[in-house]
């Protein structure tokens, strides 16, 4: 584990490496809604949310860059998730190494991201929480009725990060 520069306490992995894997890949335009940029911000909130609720950092972190990582198109895509899943459990091994209870949260968390669920488990739900805020680069506010009670207090500020 290291502290990154926004004070988060982050695993070490071959971050690098796994970048340049989804980079490779990826089949929509890199700067478009669901590139890295939108990446970025889910790995802050989703870093902030778990250090909060006591989540698994390394799920979290790899959610932000995985989750969006499997899109075909930027706007209607709902296998996706699926597709994400399946992509990170492939990966598990090669950038990152995750025992079998992450690899199922990373899982299920990118499976079912944008099916607008809740989710009991703090790093799922903190990970689901971390995606919605960022609705905003798509022009939505985010809605308390799809996020926990820890994200309540992010919503503004997250809308206004998104926008910018």
């Amino acid at each position: 584990m290291k502290i990154d520069a926004e004070g988060f306490v982050v695993p070490t992995y071959d971050r690098k490496g796994l970048m340049t894997a989804i980079r490779d890949q990826f089949r929509i335009n890199w700067h478009g809604v669901h590139g890295p940029s939108h990446w970025a911000r889910v790995r802050h909130h989703a870093l902030r949310l778990c250090t909060l609720r006591q989540g698994d950092l390394l799920v979290a972190e790899l959610f932000a860059y995985l989750h969006d990582s499997q899109r075909e198109n930027e706007w209607t895509d709902p296998l996706h998730g699926a597709r994400a899943a399946d992509y990170a459990a492939s990966l598990n091994g090669s950038y990152f190494e995750l025992s079998g209870e992450q690899l199922d949260l990373l899982t299920h968390a990118a499976r079912f991201h944008s099916d607008g669920l809740m989710h009991q488990d703090a790093t799922i739900q903190s990970c689901w929480d971390a995606d919605r805020l960022d609705l905003g680069r798509v022009g939505i506010t985010p809605s308390k009725q799809y996020l926990s009670v820890y994200a309540h207090p992010l919503i503004e500020g997250a809308y206004q990060w998104s926008i910018e």
